[in-house]
């Protein structure tokens, strides 16, 4: 299976090039993997250049991983990281992503500056 970037994903969802939109649903028609990174500096994009609300991030995330094309990387770990995202407010999708792939590699807890992050379970605030 064949993987996509950033670029590639912010096509499928934004739909903003006449021009590339084909050229990348014609490429992930065959199957797509779509990393860990892609996905965060994909929702990244979305909320700083096209500011999505959350709820739109959220279906977003939703979509993809149920886009009959793709293969998100760890999907169950992305599934989880779109639970916490969606109960916490303050909570950005990465910080979310990072607790739930730490969690799946045994390395926990993890260790933050951020006070909305340290308020999930797993996650220790340094001062």
């Amino acid at each position: 299976m064949l993987a996509v970037d950033t670029n590639v994903l912010v096509r499928l969802v934004a739909r903003d090039d006449a021009d590339q939109v084909p050229a990348a649903e014609e490429f992930v028609s065959k199957g797509a993997w779509v990393s860990h990174l892609v996905l965060a500096e994909t929702l990244w994009v979305l909320d700083s250049v096209f500011e999505l609300s959350r709820e739109q991030i959220a279906t977003t995330v939703d979509m993809l991983l149920s886009h009959r094309d793709l293969t998100i990387q760890d999907a169950d770990v992305v599934t989880s990281a779109l639970g916490h995202y969606r109960s916490r407010t303050a909570v950005e999708f990465s910080d979310c992503l990072v607790l739930e792939i730490t969690r799946k590699a045994g390395h926990l807890p993890v260790a933050t500056f951020d006070r909305n992050f340290a308020k999930l379970n797993d996650v220790r605030q340094l001062r």
